[in-house]
């Protein structure tokens, strides 16, 4: 009996911590609001430059080479902040000498294993796909030359005549031959349709 009274102190002390827990437990249960919702406008970023390349058909030729390269991450990155000179597919079939092709054609006689013909294109499209790419935008077009991606290889820009209100591209010769035909502005850079290539020499 003695013991049984002993107990009951401790029961009771342990029965209102729990009571005196489970409060606090409510009280802050009921001091937690849900967070209001977010009212502000949705808003979608500008494209990238692989995005316009993606839905532009007329220079599906240049895209499908430089998604072949390592430069096709800088058309997704958006901090590279590049000038990319496309050439439309007319400007690409008409070459001479395919992007993926030798400047000059082996010699008669002269054989390459298959491993050896695909390392060979895999560079020459590299450098062809770099010889297009100038690592800074926006530019100044006239009078202004540039370095671009391949080693040792520039483009330049001459001022041509032409309506002194309408966009400086359209009164500018690429390496003094090659057209602008559009312009077009993404989230990484820029990119001018030519109707020409560059030309490595």
């Amino acid at each position: 009996m003695k013991a049984f009274s002993l107990a009951i102190p401790l029961i009771l002390s342990f029965a209102l911590g729990s009571l005196a827990q489970d409060q606090v437990v409510m009280s802050h249960t009921h001091d937690i609001t849900p967070p209001e919702p977010d009212s502000s406008p949705l808003t979608h970023a500008e494209p990238t430059l692989f995005d316009l390349l993606t839905i532009e058909p007329s220079v599906s030729i240049f895209f499908s080479y430089a998604r072949e390269t390592k430069s096709s991450r800088l058309l997704v990155d958006q901090k590279s902040n590049i000038t990319v000179l496309v050439p439309t597919n007319r400007a690409v079939m008409a070459l001479a000498r395919k992007p993926h092709q030798d400047p000059v054609p082996l010699e008669d006689g002269i054989e390459i294993s298959e491993q050896e013909f695909d390392n060979r294109s895999k560079r020459n499209v590299e450098r062809w796909v770099s010889l297009h790419i100038i690592p800074e935008a926006p530019i100044f077009l006239a009078s202004h030359t540039y370095p671009t991606l391949a080693d040792g290889r520039s483009v330049s820009f001459k001022e041509i005549e032409g309506d002194a209100t309408a966009p400086e591209w359209t009164r500018v010769l690429l390496n003094g031959e090659v057209q602008i035909l559009r312009m077009k502005n993404a989230s990484n850079g820029v990119f001018y349709l030519i109707d020409g290539t560059v030309v490595d020499e």
